[in-house]
């Protein structure tokens, strides 16, 4: 597992992550500006509670890539690369 802080805010940017819940409805397309009624017809989970889970191992390996093709690293051996 990567290091981690025992803190959800901190070890979820820290860490590959699950998100179970309440969505948020910045994640939609204009999200923000939908009505209760549209965001529930597109799908968005509206529960009470939203839990992160954080996931990972020391060989975890994720790459990031940009529109242009270029490759970022983004974890390394279960660590935060950037």
């Amino acid at each position: 597992m990567p290091n981690v802080g025992f803190n959800t805010l901190f070890d979820e940017n820290a860490s590959s992550h699950l998100a179970i819940g309440k969505a948020y409805p910045v994640c939609l397309k204009q999200g923000e500006n939908l009505p209760p009624e549209e965001l529930l017809k597109s799908g968005v989970n509206d529960s009470l509670i939203h839990e992160d889970f954080m996931i990972g191992t020391k060989d975890l390996e994720i790459t990031g890539v940009t529109a242009s093709g270029t490759e970022i690293p983004v974890f390394r051996h279960g660590n935060f690369a950037i």
